[in-house]
């Protein structure tokens, strides 16, 4: 009998790891990744071409779209994409800055919606919570980001509210 208890257990908790990870992630679609060394596990790290050079980043992000309490979007310069500057929550706020303290003069790539958006330089802590991806998203990936987070300076809808 403790067996059998002890095999339902174990297959309540598959299911229901399989039924969250099939649930709805398009917030989960914005990650920032810090360079590391091609020595590291292969298994953990990825790479992409920067600034002539192949570079090597962290699967594991340091910064992710649960970390985000707002954004606001804005016009790229490259005029045929958007950037976002993102307001992170307190304590991922204290993470990023943690994160650009000790990494500095390393590289932070952004990856969006799939693909790696934009770059930047590790040059000193951010100490604000914000992060701004510069250039590389699209009209409809702006409207994705409606959908889950509100503008900066707005309050989140409830999705239960009656119009």
């Amino acid at each position: 009998m403790k067996n059998l208890s002890r095999l339902l257990l174990l297959s309540l908790f598959s299911f229901t790891t399989f039924a969250f990870a099939g649930g709805d992630n398009k917030i989960a679609q914005i990650s920032f990744h810090v360079e590391t060394e091609a020595s590291d596990n292969p298994k953990m790290i990825f790479q992409y071409e920067l600034a002539g050079k192949q570079r090597y980043f962290r699967r594991m992000p340091e910064i992710s779209s649960k970390d985000f309490v707002s954004f606001n979007s804005f016009p790229a310069d490259d005029q045929t994409s958007y950037g976002v500057l993102i307001q992170l929550k307190e304590s991922s706020g204290k993470r990023l800055t943690a994160v650009t303290t000790a990494e500095q003069g390393k590289y932070m790539v952004c990856q969006a919606f799939g693909r790696v958006v934009d770059a930047l330089t590790i040059d000193q802590p951010v100490n604000d919570r914000v992060i701004i991806v510069w250039k590389g998203l699209t009209l409809d990936e702006i409207r994705e980001l409606d959908k889950v987070l509100p503008r900066i300076g707005q309050e989140k809808e409830k999705k239960n509210k009656k119009d």
